[in-house]
């Protein structure tokens, strides 16, 4: 140490401490780079020759999309994390750009550098992991891209929870808590994504057909507040027999669940209440506070005292579904359930497993089998009001298990209610139903399937390695009270069905 060192050694302390934050620094970005960078000249066509070129290609390297305007602040916080911490062109802002523009101009830059030779753009698109930030609905949305792409090699998606329910997280170990956006928290999140594992995920069709009212007190009239994963379609195909004159059809997809009934009509509540007051919904225990208010508000919780019967399911629908490809069956619904949904993943509502696990008889004798996300079924649950609900909350509590199913369908006619509440992936809407001889019908069927990233303790479990992780004989809480589609229909794309359209505020969504 020098004189002048010993004579002011604050100085020297805090001149010491900045070089090692400095070295530390230093560190941290080698490794990003090393393991998550990519280079300006693979994300951009026009991108100068000097952009950096990295020795090696980077173990995990990831695309990036935030809903900056998911979370209150936290996207935005997050979104400036993770442009400080990777290449800022390899990270997105969804209120900025759409999903599928970014992913075709990458998918055509790495086509063209293949095709000149480039090795190290070959592999990139190899490595290649997303990394999709914000609630249930911005998920969805990349989904639904990814898949509408078509890629020869589609990336595997990690979803960050932002939202209120963040389902889709929570069912692949992501967690259902709003995330910490600090350095530590997003490397430490990296990390988990470089070594997650892959899992495949079904993806499901819904059709929807439906004369839109012309003067009717309902609101919404569609298709301007439907979901925004159901657009409108003029023609299914010349011999489809949902294909009628003088009606609308109604096209999207969903990766959760599709649920009908009184859930579903607290959640437009919320949804409503949120969009007229925004300022009201920027944190997500505000929020959570906010539904659980709205289910006793809305009667969720009193349902037979203020709840017509004659909208519970078994009056509003009649129920098809499809054990065998090809054949349709009526299912019986109590005539207590006032709320029906049809299952993805083994997690709804913030996390809660409706279906659970059958026991040994219940599989014998009924012929159900534990919720996997691959096996090309739907778990269709009933409930009579949120005390029934509640029983989720125990140890292998579940709702009342109706069946699982290759698809299923619902037919309204004319009855005593005007309308019903329906959900898909956490977006409601208020479901006009016939005033005459009409019918609405709702048709889901099976799609096809997705590359989801997971982590090795995750709640979703695959048909490829389910034997060993349910006890099949484990007691339940039972609450059991009562005991082919063509190419043209079975399609839905970015650009028709999950493309946001520009007009509308990402903000709208979960």
């Amino acid at each position: 140490m020098t004189k002048k060192e010993q004579e002011n050694p604050f100085t020297f302390l805090s001149q010491l401490q900045l070089e090692l934050m400095a070295d530390s620094e230093s560190e941290i970005n080698n490794n990003i780079h090393r393991d998550f960078y990519i280079p300006t000249y693979i994300l951009a066509p026009n991108a100068s020759s000097n952009s950096i070129r990295l020795p090696d290609v980077p173990t995990c390297p990831v695309l990036v999309f935030i809903n900056s305007k998911s979370g209150g602040q936290l996207g935005g916080e997050l979104l400036l994390t993770f442009r400080h911490l990777l290449n800022k062109y390899q990270v997105f802002d969804l209120g900025e750009e759409a999903p599928d523009n970014v992913l075709r101009r990458l998918y055509l830059n790495i086509e063209r550098l293949k095709s000149n030779g480039d090795q190290f753009a070959a592999e990139i698109e190899e490595r290649m992991r997303i990394i999709v930030a914000g609630g249930d609905g911005t998920a969805g949305w990349l989904l639904g891209v990814v898949s509408d792409l078509k890629l020869s090699q589609p990336p595997p998606i990690a979803t960050v929870p932002l939202g209120t329910g963040n389902n889709l997280p929570f069912a692949f170990g992501w967690g259902k808590k709003n995330p910490g956006t600090n350095l530590n928290s997003v490397i430490s999140f990296l990390k988990q994504v470089m070594n997650a594992k892959e899992m495949k995920m079904d993806s499901w069709h819904i059709l929807m057909r439906m004369r839109a009212p012309k003067d009717s007190s309902c609101d919404p009239v569609a298709p301007l507040e439907l979901p925004h994963s159901l657009h409108a379609f003029h023609r299914v195909s010349p011999s489809d027999e949902l294909n009628v004159e003088g009606f609308h059809t109604f096209r999207g997809g969903f990766w959760n669940y599709f649920s009908m009934g009184m859930d579903a009509q607290v959640s437009y509540a919320f949804h409503s209440e949120r969009k007229m007051n925004p300022d009201k919904f920027k944190n997500q225990l505000v929020n959570q506070s906010s539904y659980l208010k709205l289910g006793c508000t809305q009667g969720w919780f009193f349902a037979p005292l203020v709840h017509r019967s004659s909208r519970n399911i078994a009056q509003l629908t009649k129920v098809k579904i499809m054990k065998k490809q090809g054949e349709w069956q009526d299912l019986h619904i109590p005539p207590s359930v006032r709320s029906i949904v049809c299952l993805n993943l083994p997690s709804f509502s913030g996390g809660l497993n409706p279906w659970g696990t059958p026991n040994s008889n219940k599989s014998r004798y009924r012929d159900l089998t534990p919720p996997l996300v691959d096996d090309g079924l739907l778990e269709v649950v009933g409930f009579r009001d949120a005390w029934h609900g509640l029983v989720l909350l125990a140890p292998k509590g579940h709702g009342t298990r109706l069946a699982q199913a290759h698809g299923i369908r619902f037919e309204f006619h004319k009855g005593a209610a005007d309308h019903t509440f329906m959900r898909i992936d956490g977006e409601p809407w208020k479901q006009p139903l016939p005033e005459n001889d009409d019918t609405v019908v709702v048709e889901i069927s099976h799609l096809g399937q997705v590359k989801m990233l997971a982590t090795h303790d995750c709640r979703a479990k695959s048909i490829h390695n389910s034997s060993s992780q349910f006890n099949h004989d484990a007691d339940e809480v039972d609450s059991d009270e009562e005991n082919s589609v063509d190419e043209e229909r079975r399609k839905f794309g970015a650009a028709d069905t999950f493309k946001i359209p520009d007009e509308v505020d990402v903000s709208s969504l979960s």
